[in-house]
């Protein structure tokens, strides 16, 4: 069965909290964090982006998972913050980490579910025999422009996950995807900052393919919540996945132990992945977890995995979700914008 071999993060020690955004433009703090539902977020430092994130978690991913470089046959990075616009980020963090030039190499472009459309791409490869192992990666320094309510969510982070066959330590057991033409969120090349559909985002767009994705998977697989041990979901902030949860009849102990959003915000296409490595540091073997991953344009993956006995072993190898969350250090708004390039 095809499975994840290893995973890893990285989640920058930056942090901002939004009651520091708020006063620098006159907000009131506990609106815009009762309104959000997110305290603080997780910000790249001026020498950090896209590939050196990409590339910390990855090295993490290859640790847990005791594999050699070398003998990685695909890499996909799913972001909607490479830094070239012609150049690829997969070769770059291929290179990094010692690869082999015998390897397929895809930068991945679908907003926030870029990374989830890499694993059914890696699964269907492994799966059919043409390769043993592929790494797909997650990672987004988050663009925002300044005094959208973007501001306040967009953060940055990362999570690799190793795809194979032998020693995993979670198998894929299905998946399905939801798709249409929903532009509730974009960015024209040479456009510095994206746009976005207000409260549009909401029903006609995150809700319609998260819950479209998941009742598919639901109904392909004759289950039903109860069935889970954990649900995981794509947050674009703190009240879309709760109320998500609500709707499709999951509870909050089943989605608390992947809820991080609020203290690293919306790591984009790191998002879902995050929260589902949250969910891992703490999970049993033998139990079944639900993730649906969203991306803006719109399309929602969702997924049926469970943990094998491999996963009490190998998650002690790296630095957990905990660690990160931990290890922080609060900056400044004008930090923020320097470190971000735009002062």
């Amino acid at each position: 069965m095809v499975g994840i071999t290893g995973y890893g993060i990285y989640i920058p020690s930056n942090r901002i909290k939004i009651s520091e955004i708020a006063g620098v433009w006159k907000k009131d703090p506990e609106d815009i964090i009762r309104s959000l539902g997110i305290t603080e977020k997780a910000v790249a430092s001026g020498d950090e982006d896209t590939v050196t994130l990409a590339t910390e978690a990855a090295r993490n991913a290859l640790i847990m998972a005791g594999i050699n470089p070398e003998n990685i046959e695909a890499i996909m990075v799913g972001s909607e913050s490479h830094p070239y616009a012609v150049n690829p980020t997969s070769t770059i963090v291929a290179a990094a980490l010692g690869f082999s030039r015998q390897y397929l190499a895809v930068d991945l472009e679908f907003a926030c579910k870029a990374a989830t459309a890499g694993i059914q791409i890696i699964y269907a490869l492994v799966s059919s025999g043409k390769i043993e192992s592929g790494l797909v990666i997650g990672a987004d320094c988050a663009q925002a422009k300044p005094h959208d309510v973007l501001e306040y969510t967009a953060g940055a982070g990362s999570a690799a996950f190793l795809l194979g066959t032998k020693n995993t330590i979670v198998n894929i057991l299905d998946f399905t995807s939801y798709s249409s033409d929903t532009p509730d969120f974009w960015r024209r090349e040479g456009i510095r900052y994206p746009s976005h559909g207000g409260r549009f985002t909401g029903s006609p767009a995150y809700y319609e393919h998260v819950m479209g994705a998941a009742n598919q998977l639901l109904a392909k697989t004759k289950t039903l919540p109860k069935d889970f041990n954990y649900v995981v979901f794509h947050s674009p902030n703190g009240k879309f996945p709760k109320s998500v949860a609500s709707k499709l009849g999951f509870s909050q102990e089943q989605l608390n132990p992947g809820f991080i959003v609020d203290k690293i915000g919306n790591p984009y296409s790191a998002s879902s992945l995050l929260s589902l490595a949250a969910v891992l540091e703490i999970d049993k073997p033998g139990q079944k977890i639900f993730m649906v991953s969203y991306g803006s344009g719109a399309g929602a993956d969702a997924f049926i995995l469970e943990t094998t006995k491999e996963l009490l072993i190998k998650r002690q190898k790296i630095k957990n979700v905990s660690w990160f969350l931990k290890n922080k250090s609060y900056i400044s708004y004008t930090d923020m914008l320097k470190n971000e390039g735009k002062i």
